[in-house]
């Protein structure tokens, strides 16, 4: 038999018992996906957070002790600090920036939007219009709004879909009707989910005069950000907290690198589970194949090639899962994000090369652990016992 043939017979075996192999697939396929979904989403969450390093943004946030990441809780610090950390050694430029939430009761939307966010409602940030490359916003689809004290604001590309809305149209925030002059997108799925308006505007709604709820430095090209970082919270101790653009990735990554040990867990399960689903699979393919395999031996066929049969009936078997696994995975994190329309576009999955890898790779192995034994005890068929069986 040559090598064509061989691979031939390699490939329809394992579908002689349709039932037995779909079962198999199916099993080996969940897990699968499992792991192509999770690693979608985490791989989607990954690359927005790295654009809190995106070129030309702020490199330090500057906010009140005890407040969290962004500065939207406790407690507001004055306008004239920004102006204040600028004059420190190796400080470019300073923008205030202050945040408010705007629930969904207070945001004018259709009916068909207004069940797109949860009871904590999108960011709305003040800042100075001329400061908006400082928090990534390179470009605005339409202009920017207004310093003057005109009723304009942008919004982020996600919010303006998940509220169906486009330049030019209006909304109503905090009781109050803008008009959308602009959207942008900066690739954080925070920032894109949120929407900016004048600082002065935002600082009147909310009766936060002169306020701020954080501070965003950019730094000189040739000065050390750490250092600068430090030499901020040296100059307000027990006040004001400066963390680096490049800790709160690693904060993020580190938080992500949960859902990734996750992801690697559900690997060896899959890997168990599917190999012992594999072996059965493969040891009853064996048992009704034993007179099969007496007659393959009795013609001349060696135990190595026995072996590398129904080793490779198992691996096509799970090769087979891992196809089928990766589309249920990709096309499963598609349905569910869209379903769930408060993330539906904040989280973009991305399906990485080592994504793949790792499926294909716990495929393979599960062919190869779950056929090894039923291989090998196939290969030791004695062929004059082989041909007796009924």
């Amino acid at each position: 038999m040559n090598v064509m043939s061989f691979l031939s017979l390699i490939i329809k075996n394992p579908f002689r018992n349709r039932t037995r192999a779909s079962l198999a697939i199916v099993g080996i396929a969940i897990g699968i996906a499992t792991i192509v979904a999770l690693g979608m989403v985490t791989g989607g969450l990954q690359a927005s957070t790295q654009s809190t390093l995106k070129a030309g943004a702020a490199e330090i946030s500057v906010a009140k002790i005890g407040s969290n990441t962004f500065g939207s809780s406790g407690g507001t610090i004055d306008e004239s600090v920004a102006i204040d950390i600028k004059n420190i050694s190796g400080v470019k430029d300073t923008a205030g920036i202050l945040r408010a939430t705007a629930n969904v009761t207070s945001v004018t939307t259709t009916s068909s939007s207004s069940s797109n966010f949860g009871p904590m409602g999108f960011s709305v940030s003040g800042i100075d219009s001329t400061k908006l490359s400082l928090v990534g916003i390179d470009s605005v689809n339409g202009t920017s709004f207004s310093n003057e004290g005109l009723n304009e604001i942008i919004l982020g590309k996600s919010l303006a879909q998940n509220l169906n809305k486009t330049v030019g149209d209006s909304i109503n925030l905090f009781g109050t009707d803008f008009k959308i002059t602009g959207t942008y997108e900066t690739g954080s799925f925070i920032q894109d989910m949120g929407a900016f308006i004048s600082l002065s505007k935002l600082q009147n709604l909310t009766s936060n005069q002169n306020k701020v709820s954080t501070i965003v430095v950019k730094v000189n090209d040739n000065a050390n950000v750490t250092q600068v970082s430090q030499t901020i919270q040296n100059t307000y101790p027990n006040d004001l907290s400066a963390t680096t653009a490049a800790d709160q990735a690693n904060r993020i990554n580190q938080s992500l690198g949960v859902i990734n040990t996750a992801s690697w867990a559900i690997s060896l399960l899959a890997i168990i589970i599917g190999g012992i689903g594999v072996i059965n699979t493969m040891i009853m393919s064996v048992f009704e194949r034993t007179r099969e395999i007496g007659v393959l031996k009795a013609v001349g066929w060696k135990s190595s090639r026995i072996l590398a049969m129904i080793l490779g009936e198992s691996i096509v078997l799970t090769l087979v899962a891992a196809v089928i696994g990766i589309i249920l995975g990709v096309v499963g994190v598609e349905i569910i994000l869209n379903l769930l329309s408060s993330t539906g576009s904040v989280i973009k999955p991305v399906l990485s090369l080592d994504t793949l890898l790792r499926a294909f790779g716990v495929a393979l192995l599960v062919g190869v652990i779950g056929g090894l034994y039923p291989a090998y005890r196939a290969s030791k068929l004695a062929p004059t016992e082989a041909l007796r069986y009924e």
